[in-house]
């Protein structure tokens, strides 16, 4: 197909008469104004934004007692200079409940292979089956992370047998956090009440977070809540497991990420702190969450605290923790 330049279309004769008819009614400059929007849109499009590349391997493992857990096997970020960076060694060597926390910028682009690592069940071959679901970001019809009853295409599982790789797109638009999880063993429903979820953050390209000293990604299931801390300083990533305490430094910017898994609504609180509700200009502390929600905030850290889901069934649960704040 041939190329189309910019000059071309200011001659083309349709494009010359409509023009014409526009140039009698707007100034010169409304009319270049609109004309230079029109070919940004046409050649650039609405969401593209070039990023790095994150190259990652997981496996999906069995636990003791019925669980099961993503560990993460690889990571390397690839930037736009095709200079590569290994930072695997920030993320625990064993697999974590909750699973590694990815962590991208919008333009980014994450391409995962998942590897079956749990002992195949010749009784039942659904169970033969795990994947990578992601909510929030871009991905085409290959990376859903679903069964073929489901998805009318294929099933898109790591199997005993092969790994499956899934592409995830953070075009622009979908910064956030988003819980990612199995949707293929033993059903449709997966084993993500089981162990295999995890997070991705998506980081806006045009609001800085380089304040940020640490991230807290605190996911809220039926009976307790379950941890993932990122320093941001250092890159590490350390997994908090159960009703974890949380540490920071005095007057450091720390994130709160709070997602909430199963079925069940909760009521999460922080004592002694307010922030910004995102989207309203009130200050709250605390914040209703129903299944699949996620509430965002970042406060600084002055004091120590505590923070519980407040929700009746959920403090009989001691679904609570200590916020530790020192120098």
């Amino acid at each position: 197909m041939r190329s189309i330049h910019a000059a071309e279309l200011v001659t083309d004769s349709f494009f010359s008469s409509r023009m014409e008819k526009v140039c009698n009614s707007r100034p010169l400059s409304a009319i270049w104004s609109m004309v230079l929007f029109a070919i940004s849109l046409l050649f650039l499009g609405g969401n593209v934004l070039a990023g790095n590349t994150h190259r990652i391997g997981m496996f999906a493992e069995e636990m003791t007692g019925g669980y099961f857990a993503y560990r993460m096997m690889r990571y390397e970020v690839i930037d736009q200079d095709g200079s590569s960076t290994d930072i695997t060694a920030r993320y625990s060597d064993r697999a974590t409940i909750p699973g590694p926390t990815i962590i991208l910028t919008e333009g980014d682009e994450a391409e995962i292979e998942l590897m079956y690592q749990i002992n195949p069940d010749q009784a039942n071959p659904k169970h033969n089956h795990v994947s990578l679901h992601v909510h929030g970001v871009h991905y085409d019809k290959d990376s859903d992370g679903t069964l073929k009853y489901i998805n009318l295409y294929k099933d898109e599982s790591a199997t005993p047998v092969l790994s499956y790789t899934y592409r995830w797109n953070a075009a622009l638009g979908t910064a956030g956090t988003w819980p990612y999880h199995d949707h293929n063993m033993d059903s449709h429903n997966g084993a993500e009440d089981r162990g295999l979820f995890g997070a991705l953050i998506v980081n806006s390209a045009s609001a800085a977070v380089d304040n940020i000293k640490k991230e807290f990604v605190l996911y809220i299931i039926d009976d307790a809540i379950v941890g993932m801390e990122t320093n941001n300083t250092t890159g590490q990533h350390t997994p908090l497991w159960v009703n974890p305490n949380l540490t920071a430094e005095k007057n450091s910017d720390v994130r709160f990420h709070v997602l909430a898994l199963g079925t069940n609504f909760h009521q999460f609180q922080l004592n002694n702190y307010t922030w910004a509700d995102p989207g309203a200009v009130n200050q709250i502390n605390t914040k209703a969450i129903g299944p699949l929600e996620k509430h965002v905030f970042v406060v600084k850290a002055t004091h120590s605290s505590s923070y519980m889901d407040t929700a009746f069934s959920s403090v009989l649960l001691g679904m609570k923790g200590d916020f530790v704040v020192a120098d």
